[in-house]
């Protein structure tokens, strides 16, 4: 007995051999997943290699350190440093063509000197002059790369130079395009290389929010939201599961509402949630789909996977409740910030069942009109209701539809009773433009001050002329256009056009109150969340053959929290990505179809010229969260198992 046990241990001691030999054998053969440097990776290096320079540089105030776009995406910025043998202040000055377009700002009193450096001009030798409050002074010349040549500059700015200042226009780009800051001249002074789209607005320590740079899904879904300044330096990366779309809310507590996606759904927009600013943990939820019925009230736009749309977020103060815009039911809602209830709706009321006729108000006053396929929707110090509204249709029968040509936009401000359930118009810009200022989609409002408002209608087009009522960008004949208008009691005092759109633009000074910046690494707060994963095992995997490297032209990177795939496929094929090790083995349902699953305002991105046979580029995140360790990668396309001949280390 003894000899038969003996054999058997030789023979699995030889099979384990065997076995080792031949991973061992592929394991050299295997090539790991490059990796990839993420914005906070890269940053948290550079910042490490300043540092350092400007330790054992010795700089002075008559010999500077100056690092001309120390992050690699924000060109018309610097860095200087120095130091003082005495705590002084600094005072710098970046010199511009006039009074409105020269900035100015003051540094606190320190020894030891970084003073960033915003506004300047591109392609140019700028003057930049700093001052100590020992009254010394020096002046830089820094010199700046010219724009890419695919920057668009605006058209015409026109402004009342009794009323203006020296604030930039921040705008965010519609789709391609630039996040830049214009002046009163029309001159770009500070725009972003990295695609950082959506919201774009200052916190209250003086920092920006931005989205994320990184898609987590198709066609504009972000990993989630980044704290940067304007040197280009992000100090937080908020990432969550099922990603950020549209907009951000800061609330008092420095928490955040957003506008997200339940990722455990597969409908998108109809998703809000609050984000710990501190943790990046999701503390709270709200999921539209409880709050009203998905198939009422639609737009013409409206579908059963994107029922919604929520394109805005704000936080009223005075009734404790988070507004919210739904495009494709034209209906701006009130929810309660505590219990999640409904508290009212605002829009026509046509096609919603009986039962929720209570929560919508009924308008008094004259020439009042309801506001459609709207965003942007805010609540102004006194409780009334900012919103743009687009005007798409101006009805919910077809019958009724107002064509682009006869239509308009308008910024519109609602007084609400909410005693007596009455809506009055008080308000309304943008009408009067007709056709001229009429933009189907995306577009703002934003409150300045008492009666004086910022209303930007950014996603106007036209073909041969005529208006157009759907996103023009995807339209190769179409002129795109976008307008911003600043009225001040009733006057208009700015104007800005462009042969472009944007999604959303600001006014705000160049340098905040505020003084944030320093050396210190950035952080990723939260998680995306698991991939969801097949209940599915995958047999053979041993015997799969290798797949030739230029089939399907597959390519894998990795960031610190995800694994990224491409391919190519043809529509309709049945494609799996597998994650195997000992004992734990993945499967990822990989979709190829050339419409897009997740939907835009409407569905843009249905490919309509790829041809049947065309093969398609697919694009998909495999998080980290809830893996670990090496992972041999393999791929079933349509029911033949393929051994990739890569590896992929994911430590969580």
């Amino acid at each position: 007995m003894k000899k038969i046990w003996l054999v058997i241990a030789t023979l699995l001691i030889i099979l384990l051999g065997c076995v080792l030999y031949i991973n061992l054998k592929s394991s050299s053969q295997m090539l790991t997943v490059p990796q990839s440097l993420d914005l906070i990776t890269q940053q948290n290096q550079i910042d490490q290699d300043l540092q350092t320079e400007i330790e054992i540089g010795n700089y002075t105030f008559e010999n500077p350190f100056i690092k001309i776009n120390p992050y690699q995406n924000s060109p018309l910025t610097a860095l200087v440093a120095f130091a003082t043998s005495q705590s002084q202040a600094v005072e710098v000055r970046i010199e511009g063509k006039d009074e409105f377009t020269t900035f100015k700002t003051t540094l606190p009193a320190a020894t030891n000197h970084l003073v960033p450096i915003y506004g300047l001009y591109p392609d140019t030798l700028n003057h930049v002059t700093l001052t100590l409050s020992d009254g010394s002074s020096t002046t830089l010349d820094i010199q700046t790369d010219p724009l890419p040549d695919d920057f668009i500059l605006p058209t015409s700015v026109t402004y009342d130079a009794n009323q203006a200042t020296s604030d930039l226009f921040f705008y965010t780009p519609a789709s391609a395009g630039y996040t830049a800051a214009y002046d009163l001249n029309g001159d770009v002074r500070w725009y972003l290389t990295t695609a950082n789209v959506w919201e774009i607005n200052r916190l209250k320590n003086g920092n920006l929010i931005l989205s994320s740079n990184r898609t987590v899904n198709a066609p504009y879904y972000m990993a989630g939201l980044m704290e940067m300044d304007l040197l280009g330096k992000v100090y937080h990366e908020y990432v969550f599961p099922g990603g950020y779309h549209h907009d951000v809310y800061e609330l008092d507590n420095g928490n955040f509402i957003v506008a997200g996606n339940n990722p455990s759904k597969t409908v998108v927009e109809d998703y809000v949630i609050e984000i710990n600013r501190q943790s990046g943990e999701v503390i709270k939820e709200w999921d539209l789909s409880s709050v009203l019925p998905t198939d009422a009230g639609k737009s013409e736009n409206w579908t059963e996977h994107d029922w919604f749309h929520n394109n805005s977020v704000y936080y009223d103060h005075l009734t404790d409740a988070i507004i919210l815009s739904g495009r494709h039911q034209d209906a701006v809602i009130s929810i309660d910030y505590e219990t999640g209830d409904l508290n009212w709706i605002i829009g026509d009321s046509t096609n919603w069942p009986e039962e929720m006729q209570r929560y919508f108000f009924t308008p008094i006053g004259e020439n009042f009109e309801w506001q459609w396929s709207q965003h942007s929707a805010k609540v102004l110090p006194n409780g009334d209701l900012f919103i743009f509204d687009n005007g798409n249709n101006r009805s919910k029968n077809p019958l009724d539809y107002v064509e682009a040509k006869d239509n308009y936009s308008r910024g519109v401000i609602y007084r609400l009773n909410t005693d007596e359930m009455t809506i009055e118009q008080i308000y309304e810009y943008g009408k009067e433009l007709g056709s001229s200022f009429y933009s189907p989609y995306i577009s703002e409002v934003d409150y300045l001050g008492e009666n004086h408002y910022l209303i930007h209608s950014g996603g106007m087009g036209s073909v041969n002329g005529v208006p157009m009522n759907q996103p023009a960008y995807f339209n190769p004949e179409a002129k795109l256009e976008a307008k911003t208008v600043e009225v001040l009691k009733n006057q208009v005092i700015t104007t800005l056009d462009f042969p472009t759109q944007f999604y959303r633009v600001q006014k705000m000074s160049l340098y905040s109150s505020g003084f944030n910046y320093n050396l210190e690494p950035g952080t990723r707060l939260g998680t995306l969340g698991q991939t969801p994963t097949l209940k599915l095992d995958i047999n053979g995997l041993w015997k799969a053959k290798e797949l030739p490297a230029n089939d399907y032209h597959l390519t894998f990177n990795q960031e610190s929290d995800r694994l990224i795939f491409n391919a190519q496929f043809k529509e309709g094929q049945k494609v799996k990505l597998i994650l195997s090790k000992l004992g734990d083995q993945r499967v990822y349902d990989i979709r190829v179809s050339k419409t897009s699953y997740s939907a835009m305002c409407i569905d843009l991105f249905n490919a309509s010229d790829v041809n049947d046979g065309d093969l398609l580029s697919v694009t998909n995140y495999i998080n980290a969260e809830g893996l670990s360790g090496t992972y041999q990668l393999y791929i079933q396309i349509d029911g033949n198992v393929y051994k990739i001949n890569q590896k992929s280390n994911l430590l969580k």
